[in-house]
């Protein structure tokens, strides 16, 4: 039921894609502010169910991958690097979390280590940039003086 000009939320199938966009009954939604909302608004339950929580409106989503994604990176090697997600919150880096999963897809722990988030390709290839050839042609990124060996899980 609509509410002070808002409709509520509840209305359709909500889904966060791996691509890090919002979809209705799989439909993209295009307006970016809605999209940053949502991000705002997304709760993730003790149970590992998903939903948003706007106001007193709830609505269940439907997670493809991960319930945030990295937007972008910044920083250096020597300093360390934030990270910046959908939600536009920013973290520092714990290199010790980066994986490489499927389809070489980079994913790392953030929200205190609770969750995974998904690297965006702009960001993975931002950090990327600074990672260098190890032995046994490994992935390794140096950051803070240590060498962090990046390898498929």
């Amino acid at each position: 039921m609509a509410r002070a000009g808002f409709t509520a939320i509840s209305s359709g199938k909500i889904k966060f894609g791996k691509d890090g966009r919002w979809y209705s009954d799989d439909e993209l939604i295009p307006n970016r502010a809605i999209g940053r909302l949502f991000s705002r608004a997304l709760q993730v339950l003790p149970d590992g169910r998903a939903r948003l929580e706007l106001g007193e409106d709830r609505a269940d989503v439907i997670i493809e991958d991960t319930p945030w994604v990295v937007t972008a990176v910044e920083g250096s090697p020597q300093q360390g690097f934030t990270i910046v997600l959908n939600d536009e919150t920013r973290e520092l880096l714990d290199p010790a979390t980066l994986r490489i999963g499927a389809e070489n897809v980079l994913y790392c722990r953030v929200k205190g280590g609770a969750h995974e988030a998904r690297w965006l390709r702009p960001a993975y290839y931002d950090l990327m940039r600074h990672a260098e050839t190890g032995p046994g042609a490994e992935v390794v990124l140096p950051v803070g003086g240590r060498r962090i060996r990046l390898a498929a899980a």
